[in-house]
């Protein structure tokens, strides 16, 4: 950081073009707010890993499929959820396919298309996985928060989606 005279081998920047006290509190409070977000959310991946040996990546496709109709997607839609590409998608589905966790088959709709369908055992797994997940949520967010309190967060947190997700906001954090 520069100091006042700018003597860190930095230009000084001309007083409208630096950031004021205010604008720099702010970026604080945001690089605090997604900061403890990524990280809480880290934990809460890596207490899944820990309890149940599912991969952060695998237990989003595994979280998303046992909320899909007939608990089945086209891989893109997995793509699209997981944020990686068709390549980094298929390592996830290769991996989940080899424990035996999902199915793929050509759509009969569209041959074109690839599904994954959750199977018996991948359900099993899944449901303990999103178990130790809602525990831990509960434990690290919740609890601390009080139930009105995150409620609050998250409505918040959703009215600011730019993809409009406050209409999905569940109001009530059920204890269990």
């Amino acid at each position: 950081m520069a100091d006042v005279n700018g003597m860190d081998g930095r230009t000084p920047c001309a007083e409208e073009d630096c950031p004021s006290p205010a604008d720099l509190a702010l970026l604080h409070q945001w690089n605090q707010l997604q900061g403890a977000f990524r990280r809480l959310n880290g934990r809460l991946l890596d207490d899944v890993e820990a309890s149940s040996g599912v991969s952060p990546s695998a237990f989003q496709a595994l979280w998303f499929l046992v909320g899909s109709p007939e608990r089945t997607a086209k891989m893109s839609q997995l793509s699209a959820i997981l944020g990686f590409s068709t390549a980094g998608t298929t390592k996830v589905a290769d991996r989940l396919a080899e424990a035996g966790l999902i199915e793929r088959s050509p759509s009969a709709a569209d041959r074109r298309v690839i599904l994954v369908t959750l199977t018996a055992h991948g359900l099993e797994v899944a449901a303990g996985a999103i178990r130790t997940f809602l525990a831990a949520l509960r434990e690290r967010a919740v609890e601390p928060l009080g139930e009105d309190g995150f409620g609050a967060l998250v409505r918040s947190v959703a009215g600011l989606d730019p993809e409009g997700g406050a209409e999905e906001c569940v109001v009530a954090v059920p204890g269990g």
